[in-house]
């Protein structure tokens, strides 16, 4: 039986010759959503009181300028929603581990769908000026095959942030694995309901941020999360567009757009394809290749 542990991320890693430039990300204003769009309701949530002001060591850095956006949205011990499809979300996800890496961070990571790919991981924080094996050396993570495994994951999260602090706690896409054909409605009810009073448990276990993954429209099929989870501190939508990544804040309404960069430049949007069925089994390292790394 597989051992349900939290591991190093970093395996033996052989990277491409190389730094890839991110270039410059930039800030604009998303056009005013039309009236019937501004009228929808929020998700439902109810979000915590602004908190005061806290001394923090920082967990994201200064640049590009998407991180400190990000990390106004973050609090302590408490949980953010960020919510968008896969293809949006993933990505962004890998720039995020590698930032994070640079502030010289470390995130205890909840892999629910089996997502995570140490080579662009790596990638991209050699094009922050971090070895790879650095960057993903940053990263405690966990993950499972079976929802069941998933739960005794969740349960031992608590433990686990005691005993190696983050600075910054990602759960993504957990729900995944309770779509199997074999689990019963009422069992994945009250399955999902029990994980969502338990990352209560570990947002109030640690001084991190949480951060929360979800596709469109799995709130509502979340039981408990809204109601029985962490304590909310903000609501972050993502949407993908033709070369560009827009966020939406619910708390205070701020919005964000990374907007295409000139001809010639290379950033997160070319981690954007793949093969969907691509899967790292979570305690075996990547296999080897012929090339030789080289770190800077």
């Amino acid at each position: 039986m597989t051992e349900i542990e939290f591991e190093s991320a970093a395996p033996a890693l052989d990277a491409d010759d190389g730094p890839l430039g991110l270039g410059p990300f930039f800030d604009e204003p998303l056009p005013r959503p039309p009236p019937a769009a501004a009228a929808a309701p929020p998700p439902p949530l109810r979000l915590a009181p602004r908190p005061r002001a806290r001394r923090a060591r920082p967990v994201l850095p200064s640049e590009p300028g998407i991180f400190p956006w990000l990390a106004r949205r973050l609090a302590p011990g408490e949980a953010t929603l960020l919510e968008g499809p896969r293809v949006a979300l993933e990505p962004f996800l890998e720039l995020l581990y590698a930032g994070s890496a640079r502030a010289r961070g470390r995130i205890s990571l909840l892999e629910g769908a089996n997502r995570f790919h140490p080579y662009r991981i790596g990638e991209l924080g050699r094009s922050f000026g971090i070895d790879a094996t650095e960057t993903l050396a940053r990263i405690r993570l966990a993950r499972a095959f079976t929802a069941y495994q998933l739960v005794a994951l969740v349960d031992a999260w608590a433990a686990e942030v005691r005993r190696y602090p983050p600075t910054l706690l990602i759960g993504h896409d957990l729900p995944a694995l309770f779509s199997a054909p074999e689990i019963l409605d009422d069992e994945r009810a009250g399955l999902l309901a029990h994980v969502a009073r338990a990352l209560g448990t570990v947002a109030r276990a640690t001084a991190a941020p949480l951060l929360l993954t979800l596709g469109p429209g799995e709130l509502a099929r979340f039981p408990g999360l809204a109601d029985e989870g962490p304590l909310w501190h903000d609501v972050v939508a993502l949407a993908r567009g033709p070369g560009t990544l827009a966020f939406r804040a619910l708390r205070d309404g701020a919005r964000l757009t990374l907007v295409p960069r000139p001809a010639g430049q290379r950033g997160i949007e070319e981690f954007g394809g793949g093969s969907p069925e691509e899967v790292i089994a979570w305690d075996v390292p990547p296999p080897r290749t012929a090339r030789r790394s080289r770190s800077g």
